[in-house]
């Protein structure tokens, strides 16, 4: 098999492809020959070395990736939801970009007919970053107002999705005036290009009472008005920090001096003032998934159900050759994509 490997944290060169014996499946596993495997800004946080739970579960020399589609080529003892030849998707806590991957039983799932391999394996980990997010932390009522920021992206888009289908009011953020269309294409009752337009007063032109629930990925520059223009009860939710990091262009390497500004930058939050304007903050990364077996089914076969009844599609997908994996880490740097990036095998 094939995988692509990194030694040391670095720009797009540290990205090698590497061959290795192919894997068996022990019991209770299932190796699958992979198909597409997702790009997320989070394996670009792997290269450069600065993503906690890489650091906490593997080190170097790592593998990154989190998702994947594929075939089903062996199964381990024990294994009985699967067989040889089925077209599945699923997660894995790193080692998706490879050509094939063995993970536990319960990390996949049958790929829905009506999805592409390429949309399957763009499929659960922005799905369930936005279904954890919304229904396991946050209880939505019908006509609750939220914020969405990156709204054209495959969390923001997965967010935009979820959110009108618990009937709430959904405002998406985009920073480029051609992601206008792609977030309202995935539900968006209102649209605010940044780029364009003064962010906060449109945002409180669509929700002049404020916000039940803020979504950001952005980091500094963000989070503090986000969190002022929560309403009592109001939630502010953060799983990322992508300003306080490279925008795609160069090498690709890390800018340390942005990264220890946004730092210092970052706001600090104060219990006693939740308490007091009974508001709260919580952030959280996918990776937790893989000590909550309980919370990736639930969430998953309730996101599988709404892909059968239509409630849910496809994310929007930009496909990669296997070997085009540095081009698409510079993409997905630069903020200027809409929807998912794979890499196809």
């Amino acid at each position: 098999m094939r995988k692509i490997v990194i030694h040391k944290p670095g720009g797009y060169e540290a990205l090698q492809i590497e061959n290795f014996p192919d894997p068996a499946p022990k019991s209770g596993q299932v190796l699958i020959e992979t198909v597409a495997i997702g790009v997320n800004y989070a394996d670009c946080c792997v290269r450069w070395g600065v993503y906690q739970s890489a650091k906490k579960y593997v080190g170097w020399p790592i593998t990154p990736g989190f998702e994947f589609s594929g075939r089903v080529l062996a199964i381990g003892d024990g294994v009985t939801r699967f067989k040889k030849g089925d077209a599945v998707f699923g997660v894995t806590r790193f080692d998706a970009y490879s050509t094939h991957v063995v993970v536990p039983e319960h990390q996949i799932f049958l790929k829905p007919e009506k999805f592409s391999f390429e949309e399957a394996a763009a499929f659960p980990a922005v799905y369930m970053t936005a279904y954890h997010a919304l229904f396991q932390n946050i209880r939505l009522h019908p006509g609750m107002d939220i914020l969405v920021h990156s709204a054209a992206g495959g969390v923001g888009t997965a967010l935009l999705q979820l959110g009108r289908l618990a009937k709430c009011n959904v405002v998406g953020v985009v920073g480029s005036t051609h992601k206008i269309q792609a977030a309202k294409d995935f539900g968006a009752t209102h649209v605010i290009d940044k780029s364009k337009q003064d962010l906060w007063r449109e945002a409180e032109k669509a929700a002049p009472n404020g916000y039940d629930v803020v979504l950001d990925a952005n980091g500094p520059p963000t989070l503090r008005d986000g969190y002022n223009h929560l309403k009592p009860t109001g939630r502010l939710v953060t799983y990322g920090y992508h300003t306080m990091l490279p925008k795609g262009s160069g090498s690709g390497r890390l800018n340390y001096l942005k990264a220890l500004w946004g730092l210092i930058t970052l706001p600090r939050f104060n219990a006693a003032d939740m308490c007091d304007s009974n508001k709260g903050i919580f952030g959280f990364n996918i990776s937790f998934l893989f000590d909550r077996h309980e919370l990736l089914t639930e969430g998953m076969e309730a996101l599988l159900k709404w892909v059968a009844d239509g409630s849910v599609k496809a994310p929007q997908v930009t496909s990669f050759k296997f070997e085009q994996v540095g081009e698409a880490h510079r993409r997905i740097e630069t903020g200027q994509t809409t929807g998912k990036l794979v890499l196809v095998v």
